[in-house]
């Protein structure tokens, strides 16, 4: 079983930054992805941004050049800093863990970006 506990959610202005974080725990595999995941009211749930345990990235495109994902594998932490936020960023973020033997999920964080 691995663990996610989730921090950094908040409310922001248009064009402000935040920064999420991810902490792992449990029966971590050193080959693993870490990312994140958003939801906004009424939508599917959609891939922000994932990072491999080799630092290989992939982001979407309505975030490419404005968020970083970025790990720290000795605190099995993954961060996502978001600059340049827009009202359309508003959703629940949800850390999301996997590795061979499953893929697991954190409770979520609010991000709510408005004036």
């Amino acid at each position: 079983q691995v663990q996610l506990v989730e921090s950094g959610g908040g409310l922001v202005q248009p064009g402000g930054s935040l920064r999420l974080s991810c902490a792992a725990s449990g029966s971590i595999a050193s080959i693993n992805t870490m990312g994140w995941y958003r939801q906004a009211p009424g939508k599917q749930r959609e891939l922000v941004a994932i990072i491999t345990s080799f630092s290989s990235t992939n982001y979407a495109d309505s975030v490419k050049g404005r968020f970083t994902i970025s790990r720290d594998n000795a605190k099995k932490t993954v961060y996502l800093q978001m600059n340049s936020l827009k009202p359309e960023d508003t959703a629940v973020y949800y850390c999301n863990f996997q590795q061979y033997a499953g893929m697991y999920w954190g409770q979520g964080t609010q991000v709510t970006v408005s004036s």
